[in-house]
């Protein structure tokens, strides 16, 4: 987390409170790290962290839209943003669907 935080300060976003999700709650089997964050307007943040060693495709691009689908069910309302920090070499294509899909990549 403290990652997540460091590199989200430096860019001037700073949080009032930020909370880890288990992907088990969501019943998501996935290497991924969830975060819910609301920061000093008040805006709820969905901020995902995936580290893999293969490329980012376009399957990965469908997996993470529904875990975000799941994550507004849980928590029962919207997203403001939507941040992905990623490890892995990204398809074009891959980059294209998330920014058209309204992701922030990091």
């Amino acid at each position: 987390m403290q990652m997540v935080v460091d590199t989200l300060r430096k860019k001037g976003k700073i949080y009032k409170k930020m909370q880890e999700i288990a992907p088990s709650e969501l019943g998501v089997r996935n290497k991924i790290r969830l975060y819910k964050a609301t920061d000093t307007n008040g805006y709820f943040w969905a901020i995902f962290a995936v580290s893999q060693k293969s490329r980012l495709l376009m399957k990965d691009v469908h997996k993470f839209e529904e875990i975000y689908a799941k994550l507004v069910l849980f928590f029962d309302h919207n997203f403001k943003h939507k941040i992905i920090f990623i490890d892995a070499p990204l398809c074009s294509k891959a980059k294209e669907a998330l920014i058209s899909q309204g992701w922030k990549i990091q």
